[in-house]
């Protein structure tokens, strides 16, 4: 069954947070103002000031519910999703997911000019019907009650596109961890999934690099993940501990996002606002911290090392279905040589971006969509192939 969702936070529960980020014992924290340590302090404090006492979270959530949102039960789980249906009779269905430290509010600004080309300048018939859910364990979806990783999360959500929504067939895209699950649905769901486009690689060829170039691509991903993996390591392993501190502190959680919203952006002069607005910062923050699922978003790591961390299956067989692969400059680790790629998946498309970087529909939304459009294009995609008709929802 599929309910109508609406999102509507109390006044009592917005203040709560707003008074124990107005408490915050900011003369306990060291002067370190180097972002190489860590969030830098004078930012987070700027942008703490901010949230008292200009931040509206309830334009926000009217921004969300302008949208259609809804939830459905897979697997145990009560999912939400925003759906937009397409412009055109016969849109694409296209499921577009978030990651780790992100939410449906990354795609807020790119769901009507993928559902309604023709309001941008473009043709309605490239649109999309664009279903944005919520990660299990993230935001307004329910909490799992125990770690799930990216492949379970494949299955879920090919259960939601092809049962809950009734979609014959879809295409799937996603950065971060949206692109990790892209890639289980691409090897376990092809018989439903007829093509994805990712703008991250997180998955590895269980062969490891063989020439030279991917050698020495391996040799520089191992040196640059040393000061990157402290987070990784610790959801991985013990997020339940992490989650003891996070959840009673609105400005912690702040923290640990805003760091990797400023190490993962294509900054310049070192200065996140030159690519995001504080309102746009504590949007995504608040839905962490309003949810309450700082601590069940982490899981998702724990749950990827359960299955087997990051390489495909030592009899893995390549992804055969059209995969396109969008390369932003400042993602948050260095692609692989596209000659390592091309074991993995069939690549049609290979994009090099002249901007952006791991936030990609944040922070260069035009250059993501229209990269998705001329991938849609290329396919000369059909979503009646095989199909009973559209979805009735």
């Amino acid at each position: 069954m599929i309910k109508e969702f609406n999102i509507n936070f109390t006044k009592k529960e917005i203040s709560l947070i707003y008074q124990k980020v107005k408490d915050y014992p900011w003369d306990s924290v060291a002067n370190l103002e180097n972002w190489d340590h860590g969030t830098n302090k004078g930012y987070l404090k700027e942008l703490c000031n901010y949230w008292v006492k200009d931040f509206d979270w309830g334009k926000h959530e009217l921004e969300l519910n302008k949208f259609s949102n809804f939830t459905t039960n897979v697997d145990g789980e009560e999912i939400h999703f925003i759906k937009e249906k397409g412009s055109s009779s016969n849109s694409a269905p296209l499921l577009l997911m978030h990651g780790w430290p992100g939410s449906v509010v990354e795609f807020l600004d790119i769901i009507e000019k993928l559902a309604h080309p023709e309001k941008f300048g473009g043709d309605k018939k490239n649109s999309f019907d664009v279903i944005v859910p919520s990660l299990p364990g993230f935001g307004f979806s329910s909490k799992p009650s125990k770690p799930l990783g990216p492949r379970k999360m494949a299955g879920m959500f090919n259960k939601l596109m092809t049962e809950n929504l009734e979609y014959k067939n879809y295409i799937a895209q996603g950065g971060d961890w949206g692109a990790t699950i892209a890639n289980w649905i691409g090897y376990d769901h092809s018989n439903f999934c007829k093509a994805i486009h990712i703008n991250c690689l997180t998955m590895r060829h269980p062969d490891g690099p063989q020439s030279v170039e991917e050698k020495d691509w391996q040799i520089r991903f191992d040196k640059d993940q040393i000061m990157q993996d402290g987070y990784r390591t610790q959801q991985a392993t013990k997020p339940q501990t992490l989650s003891y501190g996070m959840m009673d502190s609105p400005v912690g959680v702040a923290a640990w996002i805003i760091e990797k919203m400023h190490a993962w952006s294509d900054l310049k002069d070192n200065k996140i606002e030159g690519v995001y607005s504080k309102d746009k910062l504590l949007a995504n923050i608040m839905v962490y911290i309003l949810t309450k699922t700082f601590d069940t978003a982490t899981w998702i790591y724990y749950g990827r090392r359960e299955e087997g961390g990051r390489f495909f299956p030592k009899n893995f067989k390549k992804i055969e279905i059209p995969t396109a692969a969008a390369i932003f400059p400042a993602e948050m680790s260095e692609w692989p040589p596209r000659s390592y790629v091309e074991r993995i998946f069939n690549i049609k498309q290979w994009t090099e971006m002249s901007a952006g970087g791991h936030f990609a529909a944040l922070e260069k939304p035009d250059l993501l969509v229209n990269d998705i459009r001329k991938f849609l294009r290329s396919l000369r995609y059909d979503p009646y192939d095989e199909r009973g008709g559209q979805s009735n929802l």
